[in-house]
Parts: structure tokens; C-alpha cells; sequence
């Protein structure tokens, strides 16, 4: 199980953050705005509006999103662990169901100061891109162990 959990949040990491630069340079000319402001648990409002990379913010912001990604991916390695036959569409299914989670966590369920952040600087379009990015991650890493 913690060899699942541990590929699966590396994969779902990676996967999202590329999508959440993608569609911080297509939706506001700056691909380290949406991980900037995930930097905002430690920095606060200004992070929000911060658009060039820098340790503070971006490397803050990526560690951030690592260790909530291994979080989630630790929550479907151990989902996807209970099933008598975890086959690709059960990985799929598991998947689906922890990042839906995630995302009525992190955009609903926490107060505001605990919240990704870059859903202040993306569109819902863009946030849609960057949850499904990271199921896809978690569904892929479970095919491959």
C-alpha cells in the first residue's frame, strides 16, 4: 500500500502541477501565479497575486501541493487496497471518488485561508483540467503496480 501511495501522489502531483502551470500561463500570462497562490497558508492574500517564480511563493506552493497530493494519493492507495480485485476500471473508479473528495474538501469544506488557493486564479474550466489531471494520476499509477 505504500508503495502505491507513494507513485500515485508522485504521478498525481506532477500530472496537476503541470496542468496548474499550463493553465496559470493560458488563463493569466503566468504559469507560477496558480502555484503561487497555493503559498498563501504561510504568506496570506498576497501570494494570490504574486505571478513570477520565486522560492517563497513558487517552491512554498509546489511543497504544499506535494504534501496535500501524497495525502490524497495515501487515501486512495489505501481505498483502492481494500478491493478483492483491484483491477484498471476499479483504479479508475477509486480514483474518481478521492479527487472529487479532495476537490468538496478543498473548495468547500475548509475555511478560506485552507483552500488550494488556485482557485482564486483559475477559471472553473481550468479547475476542472487540474482535478482531472490529478485522478488520471492516481488511476495510472495504480495500473502500473
Amino acid at each position: 500500500m505504500l508503495r502505491l501511495a507513494a507513485s500515485s501522489s508522485t504521478l498525481a502531483n506532477t500530472l496537476s502541477a503541470a496542468v496548474l502551470a499550463w493553465r496559470g500561463r493560458r488563463e493569466n500570462a503566468s504559469a507560477a501565479a496558480p502555484l503561487n497562490a497555493v503559498s498563501h497558508w504561510l504568506w496570506g492574500d498576497e501570494a494570490l497575486q504574486h505571478d513570477e517564480v520565486d522560492a517563497r511563493h513558487t517552491g512554498a506552493g509546489l511543497l504544499i501541493h506535494a504534501a496535500s497530493s501524497f495525502l490524497w494519493g495515501a487515501a486512495f492507495a489505501w481505498l483502492h487496497s481494500r478491493r478483492a480485485r483491484p483491477g484498471p476500471l476499479a483504479a479508475v473508479v477509486d480514483a474518481a471518488a478521492v479527487t472529487a473528495t479532495a476537490a468538496v474538501v478543498d473548495l468547500k469544506l475548509v475555511p478560506r485561508r485552507l483552500t488550494p488557493g488556485f482557485e482564486r486564479r483559475l477559471s472553473t474550466g481550468g479547475l476542472v483540467c487540474v482535478y482531472a489531471a490529478f485522478a488520471l494520476g492516481l488511476a495510472l499509477a495504480a495500473r502500473r503496480s
